[in-house]
């Protein structure tokens, strides 16, 4: 692997730490997200604290972390390490978010088609269901079967990879929608660990 790749999978993990669910909150005079609802550093956490605009800043802070500096190779890798980078952030102990916002991130940079295929998809299961969760996973499948059409194999691989890292990082909120416990959006409070 050539200097170059390896410079931008280090600079999307660092990026891709920076917790601005965190930053956001603090700065915004919301205290530590870390202590509201469910605990989580991402943007359905800081949704549940009332400040709309507070969550739309996380957002856009969590999409924008790293594929936007490179392009081709460098560009797969470094949006799939600010991913990593964001769900095991250095500056946090390695205990971060669960890397939604950050994995639609990196599909706009790399196939902006694909990004709004799982943002249709996204919104089409939360306005069904109002599960943020559910609306993720499910929306989490559409891109790598998407990439493999219109992008090379090694791309869907690695989207495939995160898929099932997004899956397992949502391993307690799918066992609260099988038991009909999961929070909506909307919602302000949620059980510990949820999203």
């Amino acid at each position: 692997m050539s200097l170059a790749l390896l410079a931008s999978i280090a600079l999307g993990y660092l990026l891709g730490s920076i917790p601005f669910g965190v930053i956001v909150t603090r700065l915004g005079g919301g205290g530590d997200i870390r202590a509201i609802g469910s605990g989580n550093i991402g943007t359905t956490n800081v949704l549940r604290t009332g400040r709309k605009e507070l969550a739309a800043l996380t957002l856009l802070g969590d999409m924008l972390k790293a594929t936007w500096l490179w392009d081709g190779h460098a560009a797969v890798l470094a949006g799939a390490a600010a991913f990593v980078g964001h769900v095991f952030p250095v500056w946090l102990r390695f205990k971060g978010g669960k890397g939604v916002a950050t994995y639609v991130g990196a599909l706009l940079g790399i196939a902006w088609p694909v990004a709004l295929a799982f943002a249709a998809v996204w919104i089409a299961v939360a306005l069904v269901t109002r599960y943020s969760s559910a609306s993720a996973l499910l929306a989490s499948l559409v891109a790598p079967a998407l990439l493999a059409i219109w992008q090379p194999a090694e791309t869907a691989i690695v989207f495939a990879a995160l898929t099932a890292l997004l899956w397992v990082l949502h391993r307690d909120n799918i066992g609260r929608l099988l038991a009909g416990e999961e929070s909506r959006i909307g919602q302000h409070s949620a059980a510990p660990g949820g999203g």
